[in-house]
């Protein structure tokens, strides 16, 4: 059993202001593993007090003092990496050989990355009578999900500290024990106190009182579309800045003339990763009519390799699901892709065989799916695939576009420059070209309902800015 019953604030661990708790769950086994508190107002309020009463020291830090920190804090992730891979499978149930190679690998590179990359940026030039300076937006508050928990932690607390900023993280009670580990790390690295604390709770009581603070600056979270639209509202009555990454519904278009096996299984493997619980995930595959059949059974054999299993095996290639209710969710929805009448070519909602207890899912497949169907306009997080067929190129970049979403895609060709054409016709903010591979320096946000701003590599840091113009005479 693990119990974390204090909170990480200006420098100290320090207890919460109730004795309220949150049972953790093994995603693998449905049982408790451990317990964090569970905070409220006067727990944000006194993590804000401590980053507010940091930020004037910490944002005058020279640059490269604050490189090093970032340096510090990776290479203590990366002592710690087989721990963290461990910790995050039991958490959110990804693979353990995927979870130290994303899940922890992903969050010790960009901590590097961005004490790189502080090292090189220029925060302020000449224009004209004009010094164009770029500053610290101030405190931060960010808020994390469960399904790539340390990274996206990573991508908000890395760049944001970079600049300058201060910050309260809240992340996500489904699976916050990974950042109790970065704080340590943090810690042991000797960050200024105040410059980081965490304070763990639910949304409704410490994510609002997080977003609605008077003296948070900026929030920076991730998390659904319906809960992104909760946090502008609340975030507006104080005028703060507001960067979200929302959901997604990416649609895969595989054009006639692409190699056929290769992007289907580049497909049903974009669709699967960590168990479809992906924002990014390519859970829309779209085949021309001539190609339908033959798309299908690739598609089935692919799946098929998807072995269901204990996510602290090294065989396992599928694993649960994060939580129960997230169970009962991705159940419901394929339940109502059925009564929507597509075929069901492989999967369904009822329990896997051959699992222990947790919460599994059958890897599943609908063909013939029309695109105003419900599992194809709404993000189920599960590894469910849907297959639409389309007539010609137009009607492919119309149903790739017919989405509230905007996040992510791919597009699959024999004939590159083709490709790249209908990627960029495409309305989302990342979409991979024949199977191109994951950038860590190129933005990563989505366009329409997938959210708004921009994470990663330098666009993530310029999102923690602030243009600031000094006139000078003569």
């Amino acid at each position: 059993m693990i119990v974390r019953d204090k909170f990480f604030i200006n420098g100290q661990w320090i207890a919460p202001a109730s004795k309220d708790t949150i049972d953790v769950h093994n995603a693998g086994t449905g049982e408790v593993i451990g317990k964090v508190p569970a905070g409220g107002e006067k727990d944000i309020d006194a993590a804000v007090a401590a980053a507010r009463a940091a930020f004037e020291g910490w944002s005058a830090t020279p640059a490269a003092e604050r490189a090093g920190y970032l340096q510090k804090i990776s290479d203590g992730l990366k002592a710690r990496a087989a721990e963290l891979g461990s910790t995050i499978a039991q958490e959110v149930g990804m693979p353990i050989k995927l979870a130290g190679r994303i899940q922890a690998g992903l969050p010790i590179a960009n901590f590097g990355n961005y004490s790189k990359i502080l090292n090189d940026y220029k925060f302020e030039e000449r224009v004209g009578n004009s010094v164009v300076v770029r500053e610290a937006v101030g405190v931060v508050g960010a808020i994390t999900p469960w399904n790539y928990q340390l990274h996206q932690i990573a991508l908000k607390v890395a760049p944001a500290l970079a600049p300058g900023c201060t910050v309260v993280l809240k992340p996500s009670e489904v699976a916050p024990f990974n950042a109790f580990i970065l704080a340590e790390v943090i810690e042991a690295a000797g960050l200024p106190k105040g410059v980081f604390n965490l304070v763990t709770g639910f949304g409704p009581a410490a994510g609002e009182a997080l977003v609605k603070h008077p003296q948070v600056d900026m929030i920076s979270f991730t998390d659904s579309t319906r809960a992104g639209k909760r946090i502008s509202e609340v975030a507006a009555q104080t005028v703060k800045r507001v960067a979200l990454e929302l959901g997604g519904k990416s649609a895969s278009v595989i054009l006639e003339d692409a190699d056929l096996a290769a992007a289907v299984k580049g497909t049903v493997n974009g669709c699967y990763l960590n168990s479809g619980q992906t924002c990014t995930a390519l859970t829309r595959m779209l085949v021309p009519d001539s190609l339908y059949q033959e798309a299908s059974r690739i598609a089935v054999e692919v799946a098929k390799g998807f072995t269901l299993g204990d996510p602290m095996s090294e065989a396992t290639r599928l694993g649960p699901l994060s939580s129960q209710m997230q169970l009962d969710r991705v159940r419901g929805y394929i339940k109502k892709g059925i009564e929507e009448g597509p075929e069901l070519l492989t999967g369904g909602a009822d329990k896997p065989e051959g699992v222990p207890g947790g919460y599994f899912v059958k890897p599943t497949i609908f063909g013939k799916v029309k695109n105003s169907m419900t599992i194809t306009q709404e993000e189920i997080f599960g590894p469910v695939l849907s297959i639409i067929p389309y007539k010609d190129e137009e009607e492919a970049i119309r149903i790739a576009n017919d989405t509230p979403y905007g996040l992510a895609g791919a597009v699959w060709s024999a004939d590159d420059a083709r490709a790249q054409r209908v990627a960029r016709r495409i309305r989302a903010g990342q979409v991979d070209v024949n199977g191109g591979a994951f950038n860590m320096n190129a933005p990563f946000g989505g366009f329409k309902q997938s959210g708004h701003g921009r994470e990663a590599g330098i666009y993530g840091l310029e999102e923690f800015l602030e243009y600031k113009s000094l006139q000078l005479k003569g």
